[in-house]
């Protein structure tokens, strides 16, 4: 329950923040895409850095709960980032959300609640034995190259998936160091984490799934970003999981449902993402019949 209770607080603060940098992000010149100097633009935008205040706070929980639990418990949770941020946006600004925005709102949470009923995610190690993660790092930098070089080939929203799903997996094997880097804190306090190589690949791969997503962002929608960056989160990182520490899902005729799921979440991301609250500005007020 501690795990599960982290990962809504993060997911919540992540969510928050994905609005609050595409809101900073569409600001930037399509001529700092991909560059150094696109973040030094982002550094002066006041909305941005209160996004990175709140990916600061995610991170703390983040940590707490793939300390306290499975990463393919933990990571498919986030998926509820993007509904409980445009809850809260409509909340604080005090509009009526669309029906358009419960309708994707419902379809993220039953899908989310289906998939891991029918996944049942569990078991596992706390770390990564021997030499495991050596194959992982290679192929995922030949996946995270493969992905930047399609992007850079295109523009637009094309572009934005890419780059989307490029940050999706960067964020994912964030989560995967950031576990086995936590469990030596167990076993050797706080001496064996600072002396583990993971605690800083941690950080690396987090600037480098920040800068990605921030060139995703602002290459297109967020209708174009936030489905690759929420299915590819959760789903790479269920890979992580179950390579990695061991942990083990349902398959089988269980996979029919795992795929409905999936449909779900999917078309409730898009959904919300159209909604004018996702970029953090209110709807337009619907217009009244004059009757004469």
């Amino acid at each position: 329950m501690i795990s599960v209770l982290f990962a809504v607080l993060t997911a919540l603060s992540n969510g928050a923040a994905s609005v609050l940098q595409r809101r900073a992000a569409r600001t930037a010149p399509d001529s700092e895409a991909m560059r150094l100097s696109l973040i030094g633009h982002l550094l002066r935008q006041k909305v941005w850095l209160a996004g990175i205040g709140l990916v600061i706070v995610a991170a703390v929980c983040q940590a707490v709960a793939l300390a306290t639990g499975p990463i393919a418990v933990v990571q498919p949770i986030f998926v509820i980032e993007l509904p409980a941020a445009l809850l809260l946006a409509g909340f604080m600004m005090r509009v009526r959300l669309p029906r358009p925005v419960w309708l994707g709102v419902a379809a993220v949470t039953c899908g989310l609640a289906l998939g891991m009923a029918s996944a049942a995610p569990g078991g596992g190690s706390a770390t990564v034995h021997g030499a495991a993660w050596i194959p992982a790092l290679i192929l995922t930098g030949l996946f995270e190259a493969a992905l930047i070089a399609a992007a850079l080939a295109t523009r637009g929203n094309p572009r934005a998936a890419l780059l989307g799903l490029a940050a999706a997996c960067a964020y994912a094997l964030t989560a995967a160091l950031m576990k086995d880097a936590m469990a030596r804190l167990d076993d050797g306090g706080a001496g064996a984490l600072f002396a583990s190589w993971q605690l800083y690949g941690t950080a690396v791969a987090g600037v480098g799934a920040l800068f990605l997503l921030q060139n995703a962002l602002q290459a297109g929608t967020l209708v174009a970003v936030q489905p690759c960056l929420t299915l590819g989160d959760a789903l790479i990182s269920v890979l992580y999981g179950v390579t990695l520490f061991g942990e083990h899902l349902r398959t089988g005729w269980w996979l029919l449902p795992e795929l409905v799921a999936l449909g779900l979440i999917a078309a409730g991301c898009v959904e919300l993402a159209r909604s004018p609250l996702a970029s953090g500005n209110a709807p337009a007020p619907a217009r009244t019949r004059r009757v004469d």
